[in-house]
């Protein structure tokens, strides 16, 4: 376990500062000192609360902290990218890479898991829901449009909703439509508490996000069914 600081904000200015001394030292003893003394907790706890906020469980590796090395490890190759000169903070930055590695590395995992999986074990798995019935899923435009929406606004969550809370919102209202066969009610009210049970978030917010994800949802769909493919800006 890495040493914890003091400040309770885990990623400070001082972590940025450590970073820039990190990339710009020649000296690879000092580089070392920097990085144990001064990197490695925050990008242990940057790691850790990504992991947990948007629950990327699915991993080769046998335990999460497993995961957290494999994921500080692709950071670490990265490091010498940051430039805070082009106006990125390191926090942003580093997250944004974190979150970009696990998404990634997620999607590839799960999709092993179910092209390895007996077709029983997809009914037991509670995150995601598949059919078998899929015999109108070609004739069916809103289907295979939702499901591209589902991907494009995964893909790029962070790039649509920058700030974690936002995404983790986003995410949670995401969810829904890749739970739609097993949802049976879908009375507005019920499916606001569905999504606070996965966030904690008050109305107005999750309304707002809906909102947005509803504009990239209408004018796209539109542009789908005018071309028959999907052209997300």
């Amino acid at each position: 376990m890495p040493k914890k600081p003091q400040d309770k904000n885990y990623f400070t200015q001082d972590t940025e500062n450590a970073i820039v001394e990190y990339n710009n030292s020649t000296s690879l003893s000092h580089k070392e000192k920097i990085y144990h003394e001064r990197i490695h907790y925050p990008f242990f706890k940057l790691t850790e609360n990504i992991i947990h906020t948007f629950k990327f469980y699915y991993t080769e590796v046998e335990n999460i902290e497993d995961l957290q090395h494999e994921v500080i490890t692709f950071l670490l190759t990265k490091m010498h990218h940051f430039n805070p000169e082009r106006g990125a903070k390191a926090y942003s930055y580093f997250g944004t890479i974190a979150k970009r590695y696990l998404i990634i590395s997620n999607q590839k995992n799960y999709k092993k898991r179910i092209d390895k999986a007996p077709v029983e074990e997809l009914y037991k798995d509670d995150n995601h829901s598949y059919s078998l019935d899929d015999t109108n899923y070609l004739n069916d435009p809103l289907t295979q449009y939702i499901d591209l929406f589902v991907n494009h606004c995964t893909e790029n969550i962070f790039e649509l909703f920058p700030k974690d809370k936002d995404a983790a919102i986003a995410d949670a209202i995401l969810e829904l439509f890749r739970k739609r066969d097993e949802i049976d009610v879908f009375n507005k009210k019920a499916l606001y508490i569905y999504i606070r049970e996965m966030v904690d978030a008050k109305t107005p917010k999750i309304t707002k996000i809906a909102n947005q994800l509803y504009d990239i949802f209408k004018s796209n769909y539109i542009f789908y069914l005018e071309n028959g493919y999907t052209k997300f800006e």
